[in-house]
C-alpha cells in the first residue's frame, strides 16, 4: 500500500509503512527493558536517594530543552528514514557503554547523551508517519503507536522482571541494545525511494502543503515558522498548554514509583514490573475500545477523562498500606493505564491531524522542547518532595491535582477546544476509523 491507496484502507497492507512500524516496535520494547532495568539498578542495587532519582529524567529531558527544535527543524529538512537509522545506531551503542557505568556519576551523562539522539529519532519517526500515510489513516497511525507504546508496557517489564529474577540489570541493558540494532536492521529494508514514492503521492494531492521552494530555506526561518504556526493556532495551542500542564504534575512522581515500591515492597524488585505490566494492558484495551466507538467524543472529555482517571490511580497507590498483596497494585495500575491511553492517543492524533505535513517535524519538536522544560524541574520538585514527605504522602497529594486538571479538562471543554474541529470520532474497528475531524 501507497499513500495512494483507496481512503479507508487498512494501515496493515502499508507494506513501507508496516516495516517502520515493526522497527518502532522492537526500539519501544528495548526501552521498557531499559527503564525497568535503570529503575531496578539505581534504586534497589545503588540504593539512590529520591532526589538521585530524580536526576535520571533530568539527564533525559536537558537534551529535549537545548535540540528539540532544532530536531523538528532537521526531521522536516533531512533525510527522515537515514536519520531514523542513524539514531538507531547510535542508540544501540550507547546503551552498551551504559552497562559499564559503575556509578551516577557516569550514568548520568551517558543518560544525557542518549537522549540527545532520541531528541532527533522521535520528530523525524513523526514526521516519516505523516508522509507514509494518508489523512484518513491517522488516527489507525497514533492507535496503532499506542498499541505499541503499551504492548511494549505489557512484554518488557514482563520479560524484564523473569530476566532480573534470573539476571543482572545490565543484561535487561543488553537486551535493549540488541532490540535497537533489530530495529536499525529492519530500517534498512526500507529503501528511501519507497519512503518517497509515498511523499510525492502526498504532494499531488496537496501540492500547496508539500512544495518547498528552489533555494534552500535557512534553518532559523524554519524554526520560526514552526513556533509561528503552534502559537497561532489555537487548537494547538490550548491542547499543547493542557498536556503539559498535566505532565507537570504527573511527571514530579513518575520516577519515583521505585521509592514508593521501595517502601511498600522493599524484597519484591518484581511488583514494579507487574504494575508496569498491569498499566500496559489498561491502555492497550482502551485503545481498541476507542476505535470501536461509534459516538463522537470531543477532546475535552477524552483529555479530561484521561488525566482524571491517572489521578484517581495515582491517589490510590499513595493510600495503599505497606507490605500490601500484587492485587490492589495490579487493578490501581490498570486504572491508570486506561487514563494514559485515552491520553496520549488523543494527544498525538491532535498533534498530527491539526498540524500539515511539512509542519509535522517541527510541531513535534517544539513538544519535545516543552517536554524537556517540564521535564527539567518537575523531577526534581517531586523528589525534594519525596524525600521531605514521604513517598505516600507525596502521591496522594499529586494525585488529588491531576484528579483536579482532569475533572476542569471535562467541564471546560467546550471553552478550551470550542469549535466544532475537536470532535474526535472513531467507527468500526482498527482497520476503519474516521475519515476526518468534523468540520
Amino acid at each position: 500500500m501507497t499513500a495512494s491507496q483507496p481512503a479507508g484502507a487498512s494501515l496493515l497492507h502499508n507494506k513501507v509503512y508496516m516495516r517502520v512500524y515493526c522497527a518502532f516496535a522492537a526500539a519501544t520494547l528495548g526501552d521498557w527493558f531499559d527503564t525497568l532495568a535503570i529503575q531496578v539498578l539505581v534504586g534497589y542495587l545503588w540504593h539512590a536517594s529520591p532526589l538521585m532519582l530524580a536526576l535520571i529524567p533530568v539527564a533525559n529531558a536537558l537534551p529535549s530543552i537545548l535540540l528539540g527544535s532544532f530536531a523538528g527543524v532537521a526531521a522536516d529538512k533531512m533525510n527522515k528514514l537515514k536519520l531514523i537509522r542513524i539514531c538507531d545506531l547510535l542508540t544501540a551503542v550507547l546503551t552498551l557503554l551504559v552497562l559499564f557505568a559503575p556509578n551516577m556519576l557516569w550514568l548520568l551523562p551517558l543518560l544525557m547523551f542518549r537522549a540527545a539522539v532520541s531528541t532527533l529519532n522521535v520528530p523525524a519517526l513523526q514526521s516519516l508517519t505523516r508522509t507514509i500515510v494518508s489523512e484518513d489513516q491517522l488516527l489507525q497511525a497514533a492507535s496503532l503507536n499506542g498499541i505499541v507504546n503499551q504492548g511494549s508496557k505489557i512484554a518488557g517489564p514482563l520479560l524484564g522482571g523473569f530476566a532480573l529474577s534470573l539476571l543482572s540489570p545490565q543484561w535487561c541493558i543488553l537486551i535493549c541494545a540488541c532490540l535497537r540494532l533489530g530495529s536499525y536492521l529492519m530500517l534498512l529494508t526500507v529503501k528511501s525511494t519507497e519512503a518517497g514514492a509515498s511523499w510525492k503521492a502526498l504532494e499531488r494531492k496537496h501540492p500547496s502543503a508539500t512544495s518547498l521552494p528552489e533555494q534552500p530555506i535557512p534553518l532559523r526561518t524554519l524554526w520560526k515558522e514552526g513556533w509561528n504556526f503552534m502559537l497561532h493556532s489555537r487548537l494547538l495551542l490550548t491542547t499543547m498548554l493542557f498536556g503539559l500542564t498535566g505532565t507537570l504534575a504527573i511527571q514530579m512522581i513518575d520516577f519515583q514509583f521505585t521509592s514508593l515500591f521501595r517502601a511498600l515492597a522493599p524484597d519484591q524488585e518484581s511488583l514494579l514490573g507487574w504494575m508496569v505490566a498491569a498499566s500496559g494492558a489498561g491502555a492497550l484495551l482502551i485503545i481498541v475500545a476507542m476505535n470501536r466507538m461509534k459516538r463522537a467524543v470531543s477532546y475535552g472529555w477524552r483529555f479530561g477523562s484521561g488525566y482524571a482517571l491517572i489521578g484517581l490511580s495515582v491517589v490510590g497507590l499513595g493510600l495503599i498500606p505497606a507490605e500490601v498483596s500484587a492485587l490492589p497494585v495490579l487493578v490501581l495500575g490498570f486504572v491508570l493505564g486506561i487514563g494514559n491511553g485515552m491520553f496520549i492517543v488523543t494527544f498525538n492524533y491532535c498533534l498530527h491531524k491539526e498540524t500539515p505535513p511539512h509542519m509535522t517535524g517541527r510541531v513535534f519538536g517544539i513538544q519535545s522542547t516543552l517536554l524537556g522544560m517540564v521535564m527539567i524541574g518537575a523531577p526534581l520538585l517531586g523528589g525534594l518532595l519525596v524525600q521531605v514527605n514521604g513517598p505516600a504522602h507525596t502521591f496522594l497529594n499529586i494525585g488529588i491535582v491531576i484528579t483536579v486538571i482532569g475533572l476542569l479538562g471535562i467541564l471546560l471543554g467546550r471553552v478550551l477546544w470550542p469549535t466544532r474541529s475537536k470532535v474526535l470520532k472513531s467507527n468500526g474497528s482498527v482497520e476503519q476509523f474516521t475519515n476526518e475531524l468534523v468540520n
